[in-house]
């Protein structure tokens, strides 16, 4: 079994270093690139499913994928949606009080989700997944705290390495076991 877990391409507010979270923001022209380098990277691969979010920026991401994948099934769970940061969306990823913030793994973002809510939520849907879909290829479109929490569940991280953690717009990871 494996699972490539991928990450949506760049939107405006990525660019601007803007926290996104769970506002639905579109891909802009270099994501929408990013996506199809994406794409052709993956085009050889055989997938027996796919998982997405509801969040245009997944779906445009996986829209790509499927030019060169037209007949794979995909089932949206937003188990796997990007972090909700509450309060903190739509402000700056520079801003000092969020990068103190966002070093307390437990504690909920105001009005939004701590990493233990996104861990829960995240670790339910692939025990799901590895049992109803063993034996299979799964590809994930996803968002960036989601693959660094999907990333825990199948290795250790530190709190340094997990906190820096940069999921790429072009390149999967990829968790491969038995």
């Amino acid at each position: 079994m494996k699972i490539y877990v991928c990450r949506h391409g760049e939107t405006d507010w990525n660019k601007r270093e803007i926290i996104q979270g769970q506002v639905d923001i579109p891909l802009n022209e270099n994501g929408i690139k990013q996506a199809k380098e994406l794409a052709y990277n993956l085009k050889d691969v055989h997938f027996d499913i796919s998982f997405t979010t509801s969040l245009s920026r997944a779906q445009m991401t996986l829209k790509e994928i499927k030019n060169y994948h037209p007949d794979l099934k995909t089932i949206i769970d937003d188990r796997i949606i990007e972090m909700d940061y509450g309060d903190y969306e739509s402000t700056s990823r520079i801003d000092p009080e969020y990068i103190e913030r966002k070093k307390s793994f437990f504690l909920r973002y105001p009005h939004g989700e701590s990493y233990l809510d996104v861990a829960q939520r995240v670790y339910n849907f692939l025990d799901e997944i590895i049992d109803k879909y063993r034996n299979q290829d799964i590809l994930l479109v996803c968002h960036s705290r989601a693959m660094a929490i999907i990333s825990t569940y199948f290795m250790d991280l530190t709190n340094q390495e997990f906190s820096s953690f940069e999921a790429s717009h072009t390149k999967p990871l990829i968790f491969e076991f038995e």
